[in-house]
């Protein structure tokens, strides 16, 4: 099958009826060891060192591992990625577009689907046998969602895990054995529960310990809210393709995001949110809307091109995660 990089989550359906196998170049980059190598091949052809690092990585990860084809989400995603395909395309990389609208209609939604599917060639009943198929892989998200809640699964295992259903680690049926080997692993575990009940908030994080860390400090991230998105945990619900892409909240306005995190916030009874943010991102504005509209302890921490917590930020989680934890043991008090 042919190879087709990702720079976010996109119609799986669509690229896998087309005889695609989709590579999301974000995971290629995030998870390297040497990874700081795809920012600095960025950076020798000319990308800003003001430029979000996750672009640079995208595009060093494209041109190292030889991806010759892309497909780039150009509305409801990175504000950079459509001068990132102009880029890739003065390198000879053929590339394609997909736009979720702003306008959050289904009649636009299924729109852009159909305008994919006929440009990839592919009918409506090749995509739904895709779809059907996809979804029922996606339940085992769900089910590591539910062992997270249970306190077997770690706030890591629920990031990696669902983080990795943006492209199936490359290998659909693969990845579903792995899953399935996984789970029966974790359910052996012994439950062990943290004091603290966290959510995370944002995009994925850059620095790779911050869940592990977290941990060390008796919390656990017990809701990742963009993960949980890529592992769409709502597809059953959805009649059709448009339905379900309709449905996702990432890349949709702050409202429609928010209607879920609250509904989250409230099921998983939260103790509070850290809310990650990207240097020179866009994204980040929407803080301030988060900590108007969110009636919950949040802490906003900023990372830009190191895979690891710096001692300042690590100090300011522990600052935050005492407090939360004195408040607490206070409110137990005095009941």
């Amino acid at each position: 099958m042919k190879k087709i990089g990702l720079t976010t989550t996109v119609p799986l359906e669509v690229l896998l009826a087309a005889g695609y196998t989709p590579i999301d170049l974000n995971n290629i980059f995030v998870v390297s060891k040497d990874y700081g190598k795809y920012i600095e091949k960025a950076e020798r052809d000319g990308f800003p060192k003001s430029m979000c690092a996750w672009i640079k990585g995208i595009y060093g990860a494209c041109i190292e591992n030889g991806i010759e084809e892309v497909l780039g989400v150009t509305e409801g995603d990175c504000s950079n990625t459509k001068t990132l395909l102009e880029i890739f395309k003065k390198n000879n990389i053929k590339i394609h577009s997909f736009g979720y609208p702003h306008s959050h209609s289904l009649d636009d939604i299924k729109n852009e689907l159909d305008k994919l599917m006929k440009y990839m060639d592919v009918s409506y009943e090749e995509v739904e046998y895709q779809r059907n198929r996809l979804n029922l892989i996606r339940e085992k998200a769900k089910h590591i969602d539910n062992l997270t809640l249970e306190g077997k699964a770690t706030g890591f295992e629920n990031h990696i895990l669902q983080l990795c259903f943006s492209d199936f680690d490359g290998n659909v049926d693969r990845y579903s054995d792995f899953l399935d080997e996984k789970i029966e692993e974790i359910n052996k575990r012994v439950t062990d529960k943290k004091e603290l009940k966290l959510g995370y908030l944002g995009i994925p994080p850059m620095q790779g310990d911050l869940h592990d860390y977290v941990e060390t400090l008796d919390g656990r991230f017990i809701y990742n809210e963009v993960q949980r998105e890529f592992a769409f945990p709502r597809a059953m619900n959805s009649k059709n393709i448009y339905e379900q892409y309709y449905d996702y909240t990432y890349t949709y306005d702050i409202d429609f995001r928010l209607d879920d995190i609250k509904k989250q916030i409230k099921e998983r009874q939260l103790d509070a949110v850290i809310h990650y943010t990207q240097a020179f991102c866009h994204r980040a504005v929407e803080d301030i809307i988060l900590k108007q509209e969110l009636n919950i302890p949040i802490l906003t921490i900023e990372g830009d091109k190191s895979n690891a917590l710096d001692a300042r930020t690590k100090l300011r989680i522990e600052a935050f995660l005492d407090m939360l934890k004195d408040k607490k043991r206070s409110e137990k008090i005095n009941e």
